[in-house]
């Protein structure tokens, strides 16, 4: 099996390159640049979006692993919706050249405000143009895929928890501000309930989702259960040994996000299941 993986230089591109290659796929990794992409990997920089043939350039790959998506943690970044039309438009020159399967990264974004457990058949409506921009290339790119008989599965990603500073999460920010020596760390109440998984476990599970063709569709990447934002974050501290306190309660929680939301993890179990 040869994997494109797209935004392969991205925080979450890197590490499931490395995974993929670990596991003894054969990768071709393509990014604007390539600082962060393990290079046991094929690496190709450049921008995608001005190839007229990228199944020819990146070696007619089996499955295209789409990762790229810039802003990804500015949710209201106009760039979202400016840059939609460029993803499907490279989407479909993959599919209708040959490309046996599509795999996408997706957002519990999607989905919007709800409370509760979500599965693929969850009803999205976005709040966000980041949320709002992953719902419409996912519903595009199942039709495409349909159409094209290409086979299709959307990644719906949810809050990842890792120690690099590469990166804009809330987790990110807090190891970089442990690195620059500051003891003390601005937060919301942190009272929102959310999905959380470890980095190391969530490039597994994508790594995995590609890896297969069994399981198809919509698959949630997640811990199937939920754990407060303040709990989670006060264990991240404490797990590193970082001396920093947070200052509840200096910023409103975003009007958007839901009070309590986390993934059905059914079938990522039987993904992951069948690689034990």
């Amino acid at each position: 099996m040869k994997v494109l993986v797209t935004g392969a230089n991205g925080y979450l591109g890197a590490g499931v390159v490395k995974q993929l290659l670990d596991d003894g796929v054969e990768v071709v990794a393509t990014d604007f640049r390539s600082d962060f992409i393990d290079s046991r990997a094929e690496i190709k920089e450049g921008n995608l979006f001005e190839l007229d043939d990228p199944y020819t350039f990146f070696g007619k790959p089996d499955v295209v692993l789409h990762m790229a998506w810039r802003d990804g943690f500015k949710h209201a970044s106009l760039n979202h919706i400016n840059d939609l039309p460029s993803h499907y438009d490279f989407l479909s020159k993959m599919a209708h050249a040959g490309v046996k399967r599509i795999c996408a990264l997706g957002s519990m974004h999607e989905i919007g405000f709800f409370e509760g457990s979500i599965d693929e058949n969850t009803p999205c409506h976005p709040q966000s143009l980041y949320g709002i921009s992953k719902n419409a290339l996912r519903e595009a790119l199942a039709l495409l895929c349909k159409e094209c008989e290409v086979e299709y599965q959307w990644i719906r990603g949810f809050y990842i928890v890792g120690t690099s500073t590469h990166g804009s999460s809330i987790f990110a920010k807090i190891a970089q501000a442990a690195q620059d020596g500051k003891t003390e760390f601005p937060f919301t109440m942190g009272l929102n309930q959310f999905d959380f998984t470890d980095y190391d476990e969530f490039c597994k599970q994508v790594a995995a989702v590609t890896e297969q063709d069994d399981v198809l569709g919509v698959i949630n990447c997640c811990s199937g259960r939920p754990m407060t934002l303040a709990q989670r974050v006060e264990k991240f501290i404490e797990e590193n040994n970082y001396n920093i306190k947070l200052l509840y309660g200096q910023f409103p929680d975003r009007p958007y996000d839901s009070k309590a939301i986390w993934g059905n993890d059914f079938k990522i179990q039987v993904i992951m299941d069948k690689r034990k």
